[in-house]
């Protein structure tokens, strides 16, 4: 399944490696969305009769896929060709990008088990978070994202950090309270693309963290983009991170918040493990 409207849609690549499947004696279906929400319906489906379903998108596909899985009692495993602005799932398994070697993962048909989260029921694969880079994504445009890649985040991080108002988050882990500017729920070591913010987590394996920062002003702002570059951000000055269970984020005004580089409404937010997994290969 493919989104032909996406940003990063690359119809040629889908050629060569639906090609490339077929050559080995797959049947091979290509299903190009129509509406918005699609992907989500088709997963639900309890009648989807396929051994393997590849999503050829972002993170926002894969995300609209697992929620579609929730109501579907056998789901197939899954298999992600990484297209999109910024696919960090990609990061996490080291999904090849070029045809040939993205047809010889699937048909080596090697799976791991691929864990999630909830926010308010919803599931994400990567994060979940509220505060400053919530309200980049809440206020990124469309027409400007499509234009201009992840480009478009960094102009709209500019413009809303010159006007915006900070925000105070309390976050209720496990019997512990937090407070401080941004909460991030991570499901895994990667955050906006390569950049590491938990080596210890990972998609593949069961378990949540929960990273806040404490201060938001430009010189703490620009120590975490800095510790974020080095790979550093779980031992920066002013960052908390804990292992958590369930998490609550709670703040006295609503505050934006962000499922997988998408906007999800906002504060209060619950957090939590997502029960079993699924399959997904890996290289």
């Amino acid at each position: 399944m493919a989104n032909p409207t996406a940003g990063g849609y690359r119809p040629k690549l889908l050629a060569k490696v639906r090609q490339k499947l077929q050559a080995a004696g797959c049947k091979v279906t290509l299903h190009l969305t129509s509406h918005a929400g699609e992907i989500g319906e088709v997963c639900a489906d309890p009648k989807l009769a396929v051994g393997l379903l590849v999503i050829a998108g972002g993170d926002g596909s894969i995300n609209e896929a697992l929620a579609g899985f929730q109501s579907n009692p056998a789901p197939p495993d899954l298999a992600v060709i990484p297209f999109g602005t910024a696919n960090v799932l990609a990061c996490e398994l080291g999904l090849p990008k070029r045809s040939g070697a993205i047809a010889d993962t699937i048909l080596r048909r090697r799976t791991r088990p691929l864990h999630a989260g909830l926010a308010n029921g919803h599931p994400f694969v990567l994060m979940a978070s509220s505060g400053f880079d919530a309200e980049v994504v809440h206020g990124i445009p469309l027409s400007l994202k499509r234009r201009f890649g992840k480009l478009a985040y960094v102009i709209t991080a500019i413009r809303i950090g010159l006007t915006r108002k900070t925000s105070d988050l309390t976050a209720e882990i496990d019997g512990e309270t937090l407070h401080g500017k941004l909460a991030v729920a991570t499901n895994g070591r990667f955050y906006g693309g390569p950049f590491v913010i938990s080596p210890d987590a990972s998609v593949t394996k069961a378990g949540l963290q929960l990273l806040m920062l404490e201060k938001d002003d430009p010189l703490s702002s620009f120590r975490f983009g800095l510790a974020l570059l080095m790979g550093r951000v779980h031992k920066a000055k002013g960052v908390t991170v804990r292992n958590f269970q369930r998490a609550r984020i709670l703040a006295s005004r609503p505050v934006p918040v962000q499922i997988d580089g998408d906007p999800f409404g906002t504060t209060p937010v619950e957090i939590e493990p997502a029960p079993g997994h699924l399959a997904i290969i890996v290289p």
